[in-house]
């Protein structure tokens, strides 16, 4: 069996491809990334055919460039790029749709990755969001709805990782033999936790994802507004531009807001922390969560985080409802009053990720649900 991974950007697609370049599955990598980025990422030599001018012009036109042209675009560079000898196509959502047909008459399967939930699911709960603060979700064009929803329409199967994810698509007359649940993995030796024994200096709260309305964080600032006095909370990662607007307005004693930071200081920046909070209001299933378990920080989430299926409420962590900041604030609020209980339940979240949500397990999962399709 030989598989393609086409993907415009990164996402998880590199693990992927390097899991399966080690079991001798990979094909081909499609990208939009040069050969030595990928390289750096994964540490081996891939089997690479790199569309970098796509990133190129996407990293130089930034808030201009149309996510539409570049899914289109990426979309012919890989049906003009498939080798005619593979037995699967991996694409991403929104850019495969040119490769499809192609790769159907080379004889291959054709998956569709989607890391969140159903498109249109997306941007009804993110137009409503941001209506609710005054503002226009206008990220998500007409253009790309059609493109995925046809995409998902002409896929053989569809990958998704959270059984949240795959109810917004069952929901919408998806067949459910046509989704494949696959949840995410993490590095369990870069992401581990510290030996820290718990104290009474006062508690870190700590988020990481892009600062934004659809990551819950209007409502992380407002429950965390009640209960300053108790902890402090450190907000990790790029700003969103409307949000720039409403932190001005919010209520920010005691809140840090560190904005990006590189990759390769996140570890230590979990093992500072006391609790993991992601308050998203649609996700697939971030990596930032598996990250925070990992380190053995006790979570705090929504379910929409696609969190239930790793989360046991009470055990690992706190699993609330989006857009509840009493839920949310008495949830924080109860870890931060329980030096031991949180530390107990980080340990839990450590030994859980540990048993099933390596990246090794993630491959196997997907070399599985590979297998089960062409055969």
């Amino acid at each position: 069996m030989k598989v393609i991974i086409s993907v415009h950007g990164r996402f998880h697609a590199f693990e992927l491809a390097a899991g399966l370049h080690d079991r001798g599955t990979l094909h081909t990598l499609l990208t939009t990334y040069p050969r030595f980025a990928i390289r750096h990422t994964t540490g081996v030599y891939l089997p690479t055919k790199s569309a970098w001018w796509i990133e190129a012009r996407r990293r130089l036109a930034r808030a201009s460039f149309d996510p539409g042209s570049l899914s289109s675009a990426f979309g012919k560079f890989a049906a003009k790029n498939l080798p005619d000898s593979a037995d699967i196509l991996v694409g991403w959502s929104s850019a495969t749709l040119e490769a499809i047909k192609p790769a159907r008459e080379n004889g291959m399967k054709i998956i569709i990755e989607r890391g969140s939930t159903h498109i249109a699911h997306q941007t009804e709960i993110l137009s409503k969001a941001y209506a609710n603060h005054g503002q226009t979700f206008s990220e998500t064009s007409s253009y790309i709805i059609e493109r995925e929803e046809a995409e998902y329409r002409e896929a053989d199967a569809i990958a998704v990782p959270s059984s949240y994810a795959k109810d917004t698509f069952t929901s919408r007359h998806i067949a459910e033999q046509k989704l494949i649940v696959n949840p995410y993995g993490v590095d369990l030796l870069k992401f581990s936790p510290t030996n820290k024994i718990p104290n009474q200096r006062t508690p870190r709260i700590l988020f990481v994802g892009q600062v934004s309305i659809r990551k819950g964080v209007p409502d992380l600032i407002m429950a965390f507004s009640k209960i300053y006095n108790k902890a402090e909370l450190l907000l990790v990662g790029p700003i969103e531009p409307i949000m720039q607007k409403l932190l001005a307005k919010m209520p920010m004693e005691r809140v840090q807001v560190k904005g990006a930071v590189p990759s390769s200081s996140l570890p230590n920046i979990y093992r500072e922390a006391d609790i993991f909070c992601l308050p998203s209001l649609e996700e697939g299933l971030p990596l930032v969560l598996l990250q925070a378990m990992a380190s053995g920080l006790p979570i705090v989430a929504t379910a929409e985080t696609g969190a239930q299926d790793i989360i046991i409420d009470g055990k690992h962590g706190r699993i609330v409802s989006a857009n509840n900041h009493e839920e949310l604030c008495e949830a924080l609020e109860t870890m931060i009053s329980d030096a031991d209980k949180r530390h107990h339940m980080g340990q839990a979240a450590r030994a859980r990720i540990k048993n099933g949500w390596s990246w090794n397990d993630y491959i196997d999962r997907s070399m599985t649900a590979y297998q089960n399709l062409v055969s």
